[in-house]
C-alpha cells in the first residue's frame, strides 16, 4: 500500500490504515478525513487529488506510507509496541528511500514511534540521516481542534521548507 520511490521530496506518513483505507486500499479514504484537502490547500498538489488517484503523488515527488501497517477504527486502538515497532521499520524506509523530509502525521504517535515525549507539531531536531522530520497534526476526522485552515497552514509551512534548496 506504499507510495514510495527513492529521492522523493516529502515522504508523508499516517498512524496507520483505518477501516475505510484498508478495505479500499486507498491511504486517507475515509470521507471525513482531511489529508487530501490540506494538501491541495497548501499549494502540494495542483488541484485535489481522490485517495484512488494516490500514485498521481509520485510526479508530484510526494509519497505516502504508514508508521504501522495494522487497520483499525481509531488510531488509538494500537499499542505502544505496535508503533514502536513501526518506527523502527519507518527508519529503515527513510534510510533506503532518503527522501529530502519526513511527514508524520500525528504528534502523539511520532512521540511513541521515535521515543520523544518532547515532540510538538513543526519540524523536528532529529533527522534520519539526511532526512529532516517534520511532524503534523493528524488529518483525522476525529483530531477536530485543527480547523481545516489550520491544518492548511501547517501542511504549508512544510511545503515551504520543502521548497528550500537542501542544506547538505
Amino acid at each position: 500500500m506504499d507510495i514510495v520511490d527513492d529521492g522523493l521530496r516529502v515522504l508523508f506518513c499516517g498512524i496507520n490504515p483505518g477501516l475505510m483505507s484498508a478495505w479500499t486500499g486507498y491511504h486517507f479514504a475515509r470521507p471525513g478525513n482531511r489529508f487530501w484537502p490540506a494538501l491541495h490547500a497548501s499549494g502540494f498538489t495542483p488541484r485535489r487529488f481522490a485517495p484512488a488517484e494516490q500514485q498521481g503523488m509520485l510526479a508530484l515527488g510526494l509519497g505516502i506510507t504508514n508508521v504501522a501497517p495494522r487497520a483499525t477504527a481509531r488510531a488509538d486502538e494500537l499499542t505502544a509496541d505496535e508503533l514502536t515497532a513501526g518506527g523502527k521499520r519507518l527508519t529503515a524506509k527513510v534510510e533506503a528511500r532518503r527522501p529530502q523530509w519526513l511527514a508524520v502525521l500525528g504528534v502523539t504517535a511520532y512521540r511513541v514511534a521515535f521515543d520523544d515525549r518532547a515532540a510538538k507539531v513543526g519540524p523536528q531536531e532529529r533527522t534520519i540521516g539526511h532526512t529532516r522530520i517534520w511532524v503534523l497534526p493528524s488529518p483525522s476526522g476525529l483530531n477536530a481542534h485543527w480547523s481545516p485552515a489550520a491544518l492548511a497552514a501547517e501542511f504549508g509551512r512544510l511545503r515551504t521548507a520543502a521548497e528550500a534548496p537542501p542544506t547538505r
